[in-house]
């Protein structure tokens, strides 16, 4: 029997997190993980449910539909809620956790009143830099995810060529960095010790790392030797140059220096 009823994957944009979803997803007893609540935004939750608007009824009532249809998709009649909480939407999400809890001290406690025991999971991408080479080249080329067969799983604008933005690269560093930070002074405030994992350690071996964390949700980790990992790395010589001029050009702002917890 699992140890948790639920877990969330507590992350930022580019640090392996759709490849750590679809393998918990394929394993058919971890949920079905993903961004459930992506856009800081009522409507959006709505409109990604499937869900009407509600106008008669209490913001509450609208928020207790949400989360009832949020839980149905992320556990997938598995019996165990997977989420992925982007730490740009999270206090959005915390806000209306509030609302549904109003009684409950701590945010640890109001998330397990609606998803039952909870593991942290905070995955992080230590290269800042090449996390953000990666954002910024994701946005200006419009795709996002490939398939191992080369076949595109996201694509977001039309095929665009990449050109070198120092300047966005490096504010981008700064964000993700300012993620990691936030995320990491939120579980001290809350006294969480998450289960940590890293961008690294998932690439070089995802069925062992799916493995861990089958395991630490109490789960049956041999599940995970059957799992192919379902996303492809988009990385590629256009990264590579990237990162590399800019160190040659610029100097990594201290703002992007790693948190001690990931070195």
């Amino acid at each position: 029997m699992t140890k948790y009823n639920s877990y969330i994957i507590c992350t930022s944009p580019r640090s392996g997190s759709t490849l750590l979803c679809k393998l918990l997803g394929a394993t058919g007893i971890s949920g079905n993980p993903g961004s459930h609540f992506h856009e800081p935004s009522l409507q959006a939750w709505l409109e990604y449910y499937g869900l009407d608007n509600g106008e008669a009824e209490q913001e509450r009532e609208t928020l207790e539909r949400i989360f009832l249809a949020a839980m149905e998709k992320g556990s997938r009649n598995t019996g165990v809620f997977g989420l992925r909480l982007q730490r740009h939407s999270f206090d959005f999400f915390m806000e209306k956790l509030g609302l549904l809890h109003p009684d409950v001290s701590s945010d640890p406690e109001r998330l397990e009143a609606v998803f039952g025991r909870t593991l942290f999971i905070h995955l992080t991408r230590p290269d800042k830099l090449a996390q953000a080479v990666s954002y910024v080249k994701a946005e200006q080329t419009g795709l996002w995810h490939r398939a191992p067969d080369g076949t595109e799983l996201e694509r977001l604008a039309p095929p665009a060529e990449p050109v070198y933005d120092e300047g966005e690269i490096r504010a981008t560093c700064e964000r993700f960095t300012a993620f990691d930070r936030d995320w990491q002074t939120w579980f001290e405030v809350q006294g969480i010790e998450p289960f940590r994992i890293t961008y690294d350690d998932l690439s070089a071996d995802p069925q062992g790392l799916l493995r861990d964390v089958l395991e630490a949700l109490g789960l049956d980790g041999t599940v995970a030797g059957s799992v192919t990992p379902g996303v492809a790395r988009l990385a590629d010589a256009t990264n590579e140059a990237w990162v590399k001029r800019f160190r040659q050009e610029e100097v990594l702002p201290v703002s992007c220096q790693l948190p001690r917890y990931v070195e």
